[in-house]
């Protein structure tokens, strides 16, 4: 079984090296002003360079126009496109057909019900990113360390590739590819010792208990790589 292992939110080539010498398989990246994450193009630009293809690229936005995902594009030159707003099923085929990179959707959990536009979304993405619901305040989807139940998960039989995120840690990330078999887990917050500042020592631990849950025979998950 192989996990892929995403670390999102980099904004420092120290924390991004941390990540990428501790074996992440994608390393993220936020464009959106609202977020404590969010990177300016140069720093994305510069950023994006010291990834060297150690790892996948993602550029994550929220319902974000084409001209800003060109500035985008331009700059990181990411692997995969991460759309974390409301994007339509529609949006996401123009999407990539405009810009010619792969694209994974997020898509908010809380209930069953919730996963009632996912047929359509995979019918169009390449890869799918389960998070947790925002809350009614909040001011920025994802990133915000919420938990959604991963039973919710169970039994999916989802065919396309997908990941989970909302509240990942350490101490958690075992139970969560347990329950859901996702092929892969992303975490941002649950790194963090402030929000938007990454901490070393979190990201490795974070990684080494990912790595674990690779060897564990009793645990099988779908649609890794």
């Amino acid at each position: 079984m192989s996990l892929i292992v995403k670390i999102c939110g980099l904004s420092t080539p120290e924390t991004l090296d941390v990540a990428l010498d501790a074996g992440a398989d994608m390393v993220g990246f936020v464009f959106f002003p609202p977020s404590p994450r969010h990177l300016d193009l140069g720093t994305a630009r510069d950023l994006g360079k010291h990834v060297k293809r150690r790892a996948v690229k993602v550029a994550l936005t929220v319902d974000a126009d084409d001209a800003t995902l060109a500035d985008i594009v331009e700059v990181l030159q990411p692997d995969i496109l991460q759309l974390h707003g409301r994007e339509t099923v529609t949006r996401l085929r123009d999407i990539k057909q405009k810009f010619g990179l792969q694209v994974m959707k997020a898509v908010a959990v809380e209930t069953a019900a919730d996963l009632v536009s996912l047929p359509g979304y995979a019918a169009a993405a390449d890869r799918i990113l389960f998070d947790a619901v925002a809350p009614k305040e909040a001011t920025r989807p994802g990133g915000l360390g919420a938990v959604f139940d991963w039973h919710v998960l169970e039994n999916l039989g989802l065919k396309l590739p997908f990941m989970v995120s909302g509240g990942l840690h350490a101490g958690n990330v075992a139970e969560a590819v347990r329950v859901t078999r996702a092929g892969g887990v992303d975490v941002s917050s649950g790194v963090e010792r402030a929000p938007g500042i990454k901490d070393p020592e979190l990201i490795r631990a974070f990684i080494r208990a990912a790595r674990a849950v690779e060897n564990d025979p009793a645990l099988t998950v779908a649609g890794a790589r």
